[in-house]
């Protein structure tokens, strides 16, 4: 009998701590969550106020006072046209493009089991510059380039899979899948050379040339509402099936044991993942290592769980492209591309990852 309530208070004890520890690792997760969110306000902040015309915080908590209670106007009208037509249409297209390259990284990497994809594995990227430069080349409006940019980027995503359907009927789909995508963004890339090559040397190649080096100089409203729609779309099922993206990362056949339909799950994921890349291409132009490097970031704080892993890489991928544009449009005279700085700074930073995790297998 004394052995029975031994044994009893031992499974309470230890139901207890189970319960304890899952509380401590929720409230670990609402604490990491809350502070890239207040990092991300912060980095809001600085990139409103800083710039070639600087807005003082006084003067921008003014202007916010005045216009949500209607107090009367002590400001320049210069002020508020930078404000709200030029800065926070800029600042709000730069965070969700950072949020989704960083989120289709993310949901790639766990995909394809493998830390060092990037969105551009299935040639979203090559084929949406591929599109925008025709579209330059054939003297399209801006919107209309936007549109090709977004239509060749997710042609090539299409083509990349039913390649791997076709070849790789019976063979490792997600290797197959992965090679049929290299081969498309190869054969897009080329595309673009041979685009740059026909384009005239005086106006018509300078503009795609700049445009593939990425850049947010030209960002309107329309164009955050160009991103907002397939940011929505495409972020609430990534969301809602993330823990399905960890059954995943253990392989095809323990997920199927699970119950997971892994055809199902995989095609989601792929469209999802596209749509985020082909819209932050067609709206930015092609932004390299953000989709990369900060997967990386939020696995090293959160860990290898996709319940936290998902959220922290939108959050950090926001705040993250959010400075590098402030360095973009502040550090010279001239505005920096992004597909520039943020090769500077990832390339770097992703041989340090590689450096360090080295080190720790070493260890």
């Amino acid at each position: 009998m004394d052995m029975t309530k031994v044994q009893s208070m031992q499974i309470n004890t230890a139901a207890r701590d189970l319960d304890l520890s899952k509380k401590r690792k929720k409230s670990l997760s609402l604490s990491i969550n809350c502070i890239l969110i207040l990092l991300l306000i912060v980095a809001l902040i600085i990139s409103i106020c800083t710039g070639r015309y600087s807005i003082p915080i006084p003067q921008l908590i003014n202007i916010i006072l005045g216009k949500l209670f209607g107090i009367k106007v002590s400001w320049p009208p210069t002020v508020e046209t930078v404000l709200f037509n030029v800065r926070l249409p800029r600042i709000i297209v730069a965070i969700m493009v950072g949020s989704s390259l960083a989120t289709a990284g993310s949901t790639y990497q766990g995909l394809f089991k493998n830390p060092m994809v990037s969105p551009d594995i299935l040639g979203a990227t090559a084929g949406a510059g591929f599109g925008a430069a025709v579209g330059i080349l054939c003297s399209l409006s801006s919107n209309e380039i936007q549109i090709s940019a977004f239509v060749f980027g997710i042609a090539a995503v299409s083509l990349s899979y039913s390649l791997s359907k076709i070849i790789g009927r019976k063979s490792n789909v997600t290797l197959i899948l992965v090679l049929t995508g290299m081969v498309v963004q190869s054969m897009f890339t080329a595309f673009i050379s041979i685009t740059k090559y026909v384009a005239d040397p005086e106006s018509k190649l300078p503009a795609i040339t700049f445009w593939l080096m990425g850049g947010l100089n030209t960002s309107t409203w329309k164009d955050v509402t160009v991103m907002i729609i397939p940011l929505i779309i495409a972020s609430v099922p990534l969301f809602l099936l993330r823990y399905k993206i960890n059954v995943l990362s253990f392989g095809d056949e323990e997920a199927q044991a699970m119950g997971v339909d892994t055809n199902k799950i995989r095609i989601i994921i792929i469209i999802c993942s596209t749509l985020l890349t082909a819209s932050a291409v067609s709206v930015c132009g092609m932004v390299g290592w953000v989709g990369l490097i900060i997967p990386h970031i939020a696995r090293i704080i959160t860990g290898p769980n996709y319940k936290k892993l998902l959220p922290a890489s939108f959050l950090i991928g926001g705040t993250y492209l959010l400075l590098i544009d402030d360095i973009a449009r502040s550090l010279f005279v001239t505005e920096i591309p992004l597909g520039i700085l943020t090769s500077i700074i990832g390339a770097p930073f992703f041989l340090f990852l590689l450096i360090r995790g080295k080190n720790k297998e070493v260890v």
